[in-house]
């Protein structure tokens, strides 16, 4: 055998090898989309936190330095009225006390789609535009279609993979639960699936596999139960062009344990466990709903992080952290690739 036996995730976006790297809010910009896009996989931009501006500045700054399917990623919950959080905040009290911290003003929010963001979507005609948390309103949606776009839903239940095919997504990330970051549900209510339960749901369009995907022997593992991609983030994190910060980084590679948190946003992420966590307990309903249990956190966070603490941070990591070791993200790119279409000879 030559070549990937499975292409129709290759001939749909023209990358190379059938990886995606993953967007990450905080931690990746635009210099790992750059390399992962020269080691033939597709770059993603998180733009959940940017402003339309900024989405398309850094679209141009990835697209001045690599040739290949570039995706930008938004999130779709809606933004309710900050909700009353002084609970959460007298919860938080005894920390304040004992960082000498007092509160400040909340940093910007995760900012759902809207028609500003399409604009920007408009203005880049990227090759992919994915969606965390649903899919934005029809209106909205036919815009990006209109740019050109593919357009990647996140599924994390099989109710939610069938309800995207069903919109006519071109492409569905199954996002198992073993996955870093934000779950991104949109039906119900969280629902921790794993992945190889999500891969078992037949859908009519490409599967990408997400969730503890660090090595050649996951992704060929995903690929035998159905994927056609994996999306990788984790194994990105360690490399030199992640934005983790220095706590973040020392934990991947270690024993530290992941865990289901609300503490950091509001959502339910998986993250490893820190001082916050292990003091509270990783799921706590005094936790105001996304993304609003950020804002009484900042001060904290920021205090601890200028000491070189990751102490309330947002330490999102998937359940495969403990075999990552640090690595350029281009040469990573290539190096799962190689190891992958190795494997699958032999197979």
């Amino acid at each position: 055998m030559t070549g990937w036996p499975e292409r129709r995730f290759l001939d749909l976006t023209g990358a190379e090898v059938p990886i995606v790297q993953a967007p990450m809010a905080g931690a990746s910009g635009v210099a790992l989309a750059v390399a992962a896009i020269n080691g033939g996989a597709v770059g993603s931009l998180p733009c959940a936190m940017l402003t339309p501006i900024q989405v398309i500045v850094q679209a141009a700054e990835v697209r001045a330095e690599a040739d290949g399917p570039l995706n930008i990623n938004f999130f779709c919950r809606r933004l309710d009225r900050a909700p009353d959080d002084s609970e959460w905040r007298a919860l938080l009290q005894p920390f304040y006390e004992a960082e000498g911290v007092s509160t400040a003003p909340p940093p910007p929010l995760r900012r759902p789609f809207d028609a500003a963001m399409a604009e920007a979507v408009e203005a880049v005609r990227p090759e992919i535009v994915s969606f965390h948390f649903g899919l934005p309103d029809s209106d909205l949606l036919a815009r990006v279609r209109a740019a050109g776009a593919l357009v990647f839903g996140n599924a994390t239940t099989p109710e939610e993979m069938c309800w995207l095919a069903d919109a006519g997504v071109d492409a569905i990330v199954l996002q198992g639960a073993e996955a870093g970051g934000h779950a991104g549900w949109f039906l119900d209510r969280h629902r921790s699936t794993p992945l190889a339960e999500l891969l078992r749901v037949d859908v009519p369009v490409p599967k990408i596999a997400a969730g503890g995907i660090v090595d050649a022997a996951d992704i060929v593992a995903a690929f035998s139960a159905g994927a056609s991609a994996a999306q990788i983030g984790t194994a990105y994190l360690a490399s030199p062009e992640s934005q983790a910060s220095a706590p973040h980084r020392a934990l991947i590679g270690t024993a530290t344990g992941t865990v289901f948190t609300n503490l950091f946003s509001g959502g339910v992420a998986r993250g490893f466990r820190n001082r916050l966590i292990d003091a509270i307990g990783p799921i706590n309903p005094l936790a105001p709903p996304f993304p609003h249990a950020t804002a009484a956190l900042a001060p904290l966070r920021a205090h601890a992080e200028a000491e070189g603490r990751g102490d309330y941070s947002p330490l999102w990591a998937g359940t495969g952290a403990s075999r990552v070791r640090p690595e350029p993200a281009e040469a990573l790119t290539r190096r799962l690739a190689a190891e992958t279409l190795a494997l699958l000879e032999t197979a």
